[in-house]
């Protein structure tokens, strides 16, 4: 596995990220802001956000960004893997089909979803810097992290539906074993050629494919093993 795959599985991992914009108000000033994002099958991530919010102003105005993520839950911030993307950012149309998937992941932001004045942008990466760790800095090769259609895409909900009308006890068993995590509720919300997410009593765990899957028999194969591994 290449930096760049490495790269796109830590973004799909995390939810959140410190998001940069030029400043419209103060003549291409730096503006950070916090926004949750999803990374998208294409690796491409997608924000809701306001037009009344300054950094959908900024975007408006100049469409460069960056956003940077790292897993807050570790105190050693100067150690720990990081992601940076620089990227632009453009008013998604398909606000619709957008939602379905964003807010499986983010169903608290329904409401946002339900106002008129909050619509989706989607920033495509031309630049990603990652850091994995101690002496593993990395400029990602974007051809190695650009992902092409496959069939999984289209294939992702009636996954998610067969997997969670049919196989709870699979889903425990995979939160168990590769997460610790002994949890009741829980459903899958997304699966994509690196993995998938479920949300586990109301926290959402990454599981990672040991190679990537392109359609839904592959999924089903890939799934099978974690299910005799989380087994045994």
């Amino acid at each position: 596995m290449n930096n760049a795959h490495e790269a796109r599985r830590m973004l799909r991992a995390h939810r959140y990220g410190a998001l940069g914009t030029l400043s419209k108000k103060f003549d291409g000033y730096p503006f950070g802001s916090i926004t949750p994002y999803l990374v998208d099958h294409d690796g491409s991530l997608l924000i809701l956000i306001s037009t009344l919010a300054e950094h959908t102003k900024n975007i408006r105005h100049d469409p460069r960004v960056s956003l940077i993520t790292h897993d807050q839950r570790d105190p050693h911030i100067q150690t720990q893997g990081r992601v940076t993307v620089v990227g632009n950012a453009r008013l998604e149309p398909n606000r619709e089909q957008s939602g379905l998937r964003y807010l499986r992941y983010f169903p608290e932001a329904q409401a946002y979803f339900a106002m008129h004045d909050f619509s989706f942008y989607r920033i495509r990466p031309v630049a990603i810097r990652y850091i994995g760790g101690f002496g593993k800095i990395h400029w990602v090769n974007m051809e190695n992290y650009a992902v092409q259609p496959y069939p999984l895409i289209e294939q992702e909900s009636d996954v998610i539906a067969h997997m969670n009308t049919d196989h709870q006890d699979a889903l425990q068993n995979y939160c168990q074993h590769f997460h610790q995590c002994a949890a009741l509720d829980i459903a899958m919300l997304g699966i994509d050629l690196d993995g998938f997410d479920v949300r586990a009593d109301g926290k959402v765990l990454r599981f990672d494919f040991a190679q990537a899957v392109f359609d839904a028999q592959q999924a089903r194969t890939a799934l099978v093993e974690m299910a005799r591994a989380a087994k045994q």
